[in-house]
């Protein structure tokens, strides 16, 4: 018997059956952007592969106007059209089916040239959009059109069109963004009036057999967003329109509520789907923190979606389904919802990789070719450095003896997991540990490696990580100041804590003392209540009308830097917000410019500003130093990265 029936049963869209209910999501990697076509092809095809149902590209830009950024992908001419016909063959000589996602970006497109129904600035954009008039609108339908046409020439098994997540077709539909009061605006059948006709144009022009998604936003997460009643009546129409499924979003991306990073519990937003799916008469996809086959399959055995979307969890292992089909659900590459190598990548301009795997988007640039002369190698630390480097050698063929005096694998990632709302740490710990049975690994846990350990091994690799840093403050004896990895490792503390260094570790301390034992991650409903999350059918847009209801921290948290800057300034570009927000709404003080005089047993002494003003003393019953020795060393990103493409050298 199968070990996800429900997961691994086929499925009809249009005229395509699919082999299995795992929809790879769409992802903008920047790779089409590079022009180099090969590498595109065999990132899609190594998905394929590794067993998706149906892939769904990065957004293409239907029009210049509508692309994310001035020179956003898209097919434009019959060389585009030639270029991805050579990613749509790959994919299809792996047996696997393909669709590619329209993306008109509307307010949100980095550019002087953005379209919207209303000139309301967006407040991620800077740039302010022009309102279209009548001939504007039937231009971005038009283009939309073609550029499905011309999809479908290319190979595409269809096309998905993008309604959700605050971008063009979705800004019609809410009075956030649509101040018209013409045929296109006003109401809901006019603001609804675009998208319906999109589609069905769409769909005339691709014919009935083809693949047509939707992308509908079930929960805005904006002020004056859409009613549960009025995305109801969306999905019934374009259902009507001649739509093959509905694919569900969630928030724009304006929003101030996190959806898919690692702090939101897994499946947080499934319900939606599942009150949808009675409603109408095409199958609906979930989507959103949806990483293990066995949260896929509960979801799809209770009846709550007719398909699962995952997107970044292709990123970390592209061979997702074929080890969930052959029982080898352990060694399936967890992603943990960092958006470290992806999202954070993909808002600041490089190209997307994944921070469990390297190999994400460099498949033809990184490879772990077999040796041609095996050695013997050590490497010392048991860290994801070091995990990483034997696990990668071991594959190319070498015999490594893996050394750490600690009696278990993970390093840091063991003080990582500790933190609330990291929780998706401890999957990655299991991972590594299972990879490190592979049979050309030796484990010498418990064990310091000595040089004589050392001898007669071809190459020897430290990778023995950080250690916490010294700040240089004058201290009192009998002062109570502890290290970050006290804390983390569960270290009594008292009420009122003093942490200095507001950089990631900083952070990790401060979520750990205002948290300590009540982590909203693993409990959907207060995860709810501490963001102000409330669902559609109760609320406008889903924001609970009273706001976020956070539970009370357990310590008075001061969080402390010396650069004269916003604390968390330098945190992930699309994690940072949240971490931020987080600790403000736990009363955590955040400042930044403080210089350190002196540690007493009273407490911290401060002052601020390069001429030592406005000295205080913070009554605090405890001193963390939230730091590491040499910062710029420290993360599990560059950690794994470097010791991968080291590891392919040897």
């Amino acid at each position: 018997m199968s070990p996800y029936p429900h997961l691994l049963q086929p499925i009809t869209l249009g005229g395509v059956t699919l082999r299995n209910r795992a929809l790879m999501g769409s992802m903008h990697t920047g790779l089409e952007e590079t022009g180099d076509w090969g590498r595109v092809a065999a990132f899609y095809a190594a998905r394929a592969r590794g067993g998706a149902g149906l892939i769904v590209t990065g957004g293409m830009a239907p029009n210049a106007e509508g692309g994310v950024f001035p020179g956003a992908a898209g097919l434009f001419t019959d060389q585009d059209i030639a270029n991805h016909a050579r990613v749509t063959a790959a994919v299809h000589a792996e047996g696997g089916h393909i669709a590619m996602q329209i993306l008109h970006a509307g307010r949100y497109a980095y550019s002087r040239d953005c379209v919207a129904p209303s000139p309301i600035k967006s407040p991620i954009s800077p740039f302010p959009p022009r309102g279209l008039d009548e001939a504007g609108i039937e231009k971005q339908i038009s283009d939309i059109t073609t550029a499905a046409a011309r999809a479908r020439e290319a190979g595409y098994d269809g096309v998905e069109v993008m309604g959700s997540e605050g971008y063009f077709l979705n800004q019609f539909l809410v009075t956030h963004t649509n101040r018209r009061s013409d045929g296109w605006g006003g109401d809901y059948a006019n603001r609804m009036r675009l998208p319906v006709e999109v589609v069905a144009r769409v769909r005339a022009a691709m014919g009935p057999e083809a693949i047509l998604i939707y992308r509908i936003s079930l929960i805005d997460l904006v002020p004056d967003g859409s009613t549960w009643d009025e995305v109801i009546t969306l999905a019934k129409a374009i259902e009507g329109a001649g739509a093959s499924t509905l694919n569900t979003g969630i928030g724009w991306h304006e929003a101030r509520v996190p959806t898919i990073a690692t702090s939101v519990p897994r499946a947080a937003f499934a319900d939606l789907t599942a009150r949808l799916r009675p409603k109408v008469g095409i199958p609906v996809i979930t989507s959103n923190r949806i990483n293990t086959p066995e949260v896929a399959e509960g979801l799809l055995a209770t009846g709550m979606a007719d398909m699962v979307s995952m997107a970044r969890p292709w990123l970390a292992d592209e061979a997702f389904i074929a080890k969930a089909a052959a029982g080898r659900a352990a060694e399936i590459a967890p992603c943990i919802a960092c958006n470290q190598a992806c999202l954070d990548h993909t808002f600041s301009g490089k190209l997307t990789s994944c921070l469990v795997n390297p190999r994400a988007c460099h498949e033809t640039v990184l490879t772990y070719d077999p040796t041609p002369t095996p050695k013997r190698i050590a490497v010392v630390g048991a860290g994801p450095a070091g995990m990483t480097a034997a696990m990668v050698a071991a594959e190319r063929g070498h015999k490594v003896t893996l050394f750490d005096k600690a009696s278990v694998v993970g390093g840091q990632l063991n003080l990582a997991r500790q933190v609330p709302g990291k929780e998706e740490f401890h999957p990655l710990v299991d991972w590594f540990q299972t990879r490190m049975s592979h049979p050309h690994i030796t484990l010498r846990l418990g064990a310091v490696a000595e040089a004589g350990d050392l001898a007669g091994f071809d190459e020897v690799i430290l990778a023995t990580g950080v250690i916490p840093r010294d700040p240089g403050i004058p201290t009192d004896p009998g002062a109570p100041v502890f290290s970050y990895i006290d804390v983390l490792n569960g270290a009594a503390i008292g009420l009122r804590v003093a942490v200095i260094g507001a950089g990631g570790i900083g952070f990790d301390v401060a979520e750990t003392l205002v948290h300590q034992g009540v982590s909203p991650t693993l409990d959907p409903v207060l995860w709810q209540a501490e963001w102000g999350v409330s669902r559609p059918w109760d609320s406008r847009g889903g924001l609970a009308p009273e706001g976020p209801d956070p539970h009370p921290p357990a310590r008075e948290v001061h969080l402390l830097q010396r650069k004269a800057e916003k604390p968390g300034r330098k945190l992930g570009k699309t994690t940072g917000w949240i971490h931020r927000a987080s600790l403000a709404m736990k009363g955590v003080r955040m400042v930044g410019g403080v210089n350190y005089e002196r540690i007493t047993t009273e407490g911290l002494m401060i002052s601020h500003g390069p001429n030592h003003e406005r000295p205080e003393l913070l009554a605090v019953d405890a001193v963390v130093i939230g730091g590491a020795d040499v910062a710029a060393e420290l993360g599990a990103k560059r950690a794994i990265d470097q010791a991968a493409r080291l590891a392919a050298t040897l």
